[in-house]
């Protein structure tokens, strides 16, 4: 006793489908997936930045990096 039964979770199922109606109800889901993509990309992007700033502070704390000659080497021995 006491316990929800299918019985009664089928009634509930039945008056939510009545009340607001199958497109409304299909219509909060896709909201739903929207904000969970949302949420995702938000996460995501606040991933990359974190990753930004460290790489940026590293070369601050390392110095420029030295230059490399991307010359070919043909032209650097005829030079």
């Amino acid at each position: 006793m006491g316990g929800i039964s299918i019985w009664q979770l089928a009634i509930v199922g039945i008056l939510v489908v009545l009340l607001f109606g199958r497109g409304k109800i299909s219509e909060l889901m896709g909201d739903v997936a929207k904000g969970i993509k949302s949420f995702k990309k938000g996460m995501k992007d606040d991933e990359e930045e974190t990753l930004d700033t460290a790489r940026a502070e590293r070369v601050a704390a390392d110095g420029p990096a030295e230059p490399i000659d991307v010359t070919p080497r043909k032209e650097r021995e005829d030079a």
